[in-house]
């Protein structure tokens, strides 16, 4: 197996480490104080029963504390353990306290009931139009069946993970990269129904798939993002232009009212000069034509005449 298939199956090798032959903190405390009661009988027996009875209390307490610490076990609240009986399937044990048989019974697993939050990931997989990715996703799913869980398959746990991974390879490779960049959420439901049809008959039902980050090569990331520029730059142009366009179609309609309103005209023509001398200083070019027509240079006298007068009154 690959460094990046072994990475890949340490961080996917999700939920707690379950050992079936667990002893809990309760069944070494019975056990301990059975030993303690065996120890004070033998005390008191000793000295006051024969050597024989002294010897059969002893054993049989003595046997009894490991019974007790072998066959008490408990379960959490969010947890069930396989029981096999002889090698065959016997039932679910817990949540709480449940008793076993030593040497009859066994736990096969003990499965955990609450929803995994699991992280996985494909790397260096080529989209539909061969671009190498790498999709890191997290699983939401849990364990609705531990019988299945148990029995149908060998590691669920592995299972769900090599079922997660495939499904998301096969998802990157049939989209292009354009559908997968903008496209997460199709993604997710995809990811969601292929690995839940998977899973499923393993007593295990998949809530939800979430992509996290999508990695390109630098290369590329750079020519999208000149590629952006680009476009930007175009719609920039194109506005632009729309406005010149705008600006033009608005001129030739003043243009029109102009033409058949010379009085207009003029008053415009006036209005423009006096904006423009008013203030100090400025200088207001006028074609000679427009001089000539509208009378532009006895109208610009009279108004510096009128700018002196101001200001000798001042």
């Amino acid at each position: 197996m690959s460094n990046v298939n072994m990475s890949t199956m340490m961080r996917l090798n999700f939920g707690k480490s379950s050992n079936p032959y667990r002893i809990t903190g309760l069944a070494v405390a019975a056990a301990s104080l059975i030993w303690l009661l065996c120890l004070i009988g033998t005390v008191i027996l000793v000295g006051s029963a024969s050597d024989g009875v002294v010897a059969a209390y002893a054993i049989t307490t003595a046997l009894l504390g490991l019974f007790v610490m072998m066959a008490l076990k408990v379960a959490d609240q969010w947890e069930k353990a396989v029981v096999l009986r002889f090698g065959k399937y016997h039932g679910l044990k817990g949540p709480g306290v449940f008793w076993l048989i030593p040497v009859v019974d066994e736990i096969a697993d003990w499965i955990d009931h609450r929803v995994m939050a699991s992280p996985f990931s494909a790397e260096k997989t080529l989209t539909k139009d061969t671009v190498p990715v790498d999709v890191d996703a997290v699983l939401f799913w849990l364990v609705w069946d531990a019988e299945k869980a148990a029995l149908e398959v060998e590691d669920y746990r592995m299972a769900i993970t090599w079922a997660a991974q495939t499904a998301l390879r096969e998802v990157i490779g049939a989209l292009d990269l354009a559908d997968i960049l903008v496209g997460r959420a199709k993604m997710d439901a995809d990811l969601q129904k292929i690995i839940d049809e998977r899973t499923t008959p393993w007593g295990i039902t998949v809530q939800s798939v979430e992509i996290r980050d999508i990695v390109i090569p630098q290369e590329l990331e750079d020519a999208m993002s000149r590629q952006a520029q680009a476009e930007r730059e175009r719609q920039a142009r194109v506005i632009l232009g729309e406005s010149e366009k705008q600006i033009a179609q608005s001129f030739s309609d003043a243009s029109q009212a102009y033409r058949d309103n010379p009085t207009a005209l003029h008053l415009r023509a006036m209005n423009m000069l006096f904006e423009g001398l008013k203030e100090k200083g400025a200088m207001v070019i006028v074609p000679s034509s427009a001089v000539d027509t509208m009378n532009l240079g006895g109208l610009s006298g009279m108004v510096a005449l009128a700018q002196n007068n101001t200001d000798l009154d001042k």
